[in-house]
């Protein structure tokens, strides 16, 4: 009987302090919702925030090791500009140079040479999977002269602006100047103009490694970028009336020897190339007025390609750009 009273005591008092307990912890709930805002949303639990946390110091550090995009260092732009007056240059060549060229191009019952590759037999079950046969002589397959038409006259396509930069092998910011001198001088951008095949400012990389000179494989060494359309013709206009005349040592591009071959590459390529050296750098208009902020001066190579390929070809694009008052000299 004792016993029994003990354990319904036990019980009791148990029964109480779990009661208790039970009212504290309601009470501590209500005044915690009291005192924050019904507006204000729900703290996320401490392992989720040292997640975000986390996710953030991976994205920094990311971002820090990232190889370098030169194009992100000129920005896009979506400006496209409306029909505005014809260069003077160009209308120099719609009015004048384009009927001047085809006179002096054309040749009376001029017969064009096309060189004949043999033709495979389709019947021969021997030459079915084999390659295409190849001009006989030993020589390569060279395109056909263009008949001289009104549709044939010889007119530009673009200019190639091209640079090497020896010091980029070291430092790779070192490429950085030559990028905003070819800026300047061609205003082109990747995108630009609401054209989308514009590629703008290219960085060339090294193809392969080359003890000699220094070179290790895939680093930026060049740039280059192409002029086309009414641009091209404004930087004539200022190589032609600012750069030349104002360089000393310049009398004029070099023409090859009477007796070099007329079926090099170079012959029926339809190109013309010469040089700038870096002095003539601070010549260029668009260069001369901010010259202080560029840290080194950089020589160019520029190239006018021509519409013009095969036999005599060198010969046409020549006389296209003399008429843009660019002279010749013979070696």
């Amino acid at each position: 009987m004792r016993q029994f009273i003990r354990t319904a005591a036990t019980v009791a008092r148990a029964a109480e302090a779990t009661h208790s307990l039970a009212a504290t912890s309601g009470s501590s709930s209500v005044a915690a919702t009291k005192g924050r805002s019904r507006n204000q949303p729900p703290r996320p639990p401490k392992p989720v925030q040292e997640e975000l946390l986390a996710k953030a110091r991976a994205r920094r550090a990311a971002k820090t090791h990232k190889k370098w995009d030169y194009t992100r260092i000129f920005q896009k732009t979506a400006i496209t500009l409306g029909p505005m007056s014809e260069p003077r240059i160009l209308s120099h060549y719609n009015n004048t140079l384009a009927t001047d060229l085809l006179y002096l191009t054309y040749r009376h019952e001029e017969k064009i040479k096309i060189q004949k590759v043999p033709e495979r037999d389709i019947n021969n079950p021997y030459t079915l999977n084999r390659p295409p046969p190849q001009p006989r002589g030993g020589g390569v397959l060279r395109p056909a002269a263009s008949p001289t038409t009104h549709e044939h006259v010889p007119r530009l396509e673009k200019i190639v602006l091209h640079t090497f930069v020896k010091e980029a092998q070291g430092k790779r910011e070192a490429i950085l100047s030559a990028m905003a001198l070819l800026r300047q001088l061609s205003g082109e951008l990747e995108g630009g103009g609401g054209n989308k095949f514009n590629k703008g400012i290219e960085v060339c990389r090294s193809r392969r490694a080359s003890s000699s000179f220094r070179i290790t494989k895939d680093i930026p060494i060049s740039v280059k970028v192409e002029i086309k359309g009414e641009k091209m013709y404004d930087f004539i206009g200022s190589l032609v009336e600012f750069v030349l005349p104002r360089i000393r040592d310049f009398s004029g591009i070099t023409m090859p020897v009477p007796s070099a071959s007329t079926t090099s590459p170079s012959a029926i390529s339809g190109v013309v190339a010469f040089g700038l050296p870096p002095s003539a750098m601070s010549l260029f208009p668009q260069v001369e007025v901010n010259y202080d902020s560029y840290p080194r001066s950089h020589g160019l190579t520029i190239d006018f390609v021509t519409n013009i390929r095969g036999q005599d070809a060198q010969n046409k694009a020549r006389a296209l750009v003399s008429g843009f008052r660019i002279p010749f000299v013979r070696k």
